[in-house]
């Protein structure tokens, strides 16, 4: 961590049914990852805080979402798309606005994260991007009503097939985050609330 950087503060309120450790408690490699997103972010993200409280999910969680968000050909813009249709499904308070807030940088849209969050069907997007946000939904409601077809649409809409994995996988890797924000009541970060407007 350099002298400019902000050191992390995990705050206790970050998740409101299990405690936040103290930041000279949690591992070093975890303190790192802490170090890193504080600097990046200029404050440290709620649920990193809370994740703390058990480092092998902490690290395990971490893993995966980086590989969803740097090992894919999906654009940013709508793998946080996808994580906000899906948030707003399930009513997550935490992801709505955090990765309403990345919505809103990605897209450069300060209108867009709220429409996802509202009713993606009122979103103003392609009908691409339409297809791809019908079926991330669709697997969050009901998931044991997804078909082939489905796939197909996004196959019809232009998706390569690796994209058609990774929209699935996003959606299923935020229907656990949203289950996980909502039984653990994590809280956004004030600083979410304006970022990108």
């Amino acid at each position: 961590m350099s002298e400019e950087s902000p050191r992390p503060e995990l705050l206790d309120d970050a998740q409101r049914r299990f405690p936040v450790p103290d930041y000279d408690e949690v591992p070093e490699d975890i303190r790192e990852r802490l170090d890193e997103e504080t600097a990046r972010a200029g404050f440290t993200p709620n649920v990193m805080s809370a994740l703390a409280y058990k480092p092998s999910h902490f690290r395990a969680f971490m893993a995966f979402h980086d590989a969803l968000v740097d090992d894919t050909t999906l654009d940013r813009e709508e793998v946080e798309m996808i994580v906000v249709a899906v948030s707003g499904r399930n009513n997550c308070l935490y992801c709505n606005v955090a990765h309403g807030a990345l919505v809103r940088i990605y897209a450069e849209d300060p209108h867009l994260a709220d429409q996802l969050v509202s009713n993606h069907r009122t979103a103003d997007v392609s009908d691409a991007r339409m297809a791809m946000l019908e079926v991330a939904v669709k697997l969050t409601e009901e998931p044991d009503a997804v078909t082939t077809e489905d796939l197909d649409l996004l196959y019809e809409a232009g998706y390569t097939q690796e994209e058609v994995w990774d929209i699935g996988m996003v959606a299923a890797f935020f229907n656990l985050s949203n289950r996980m924000a909502t039984f653990a009541d994590w809280r956004p970060n004030e600083e979410f609330y304006g970022m990108g407007r």
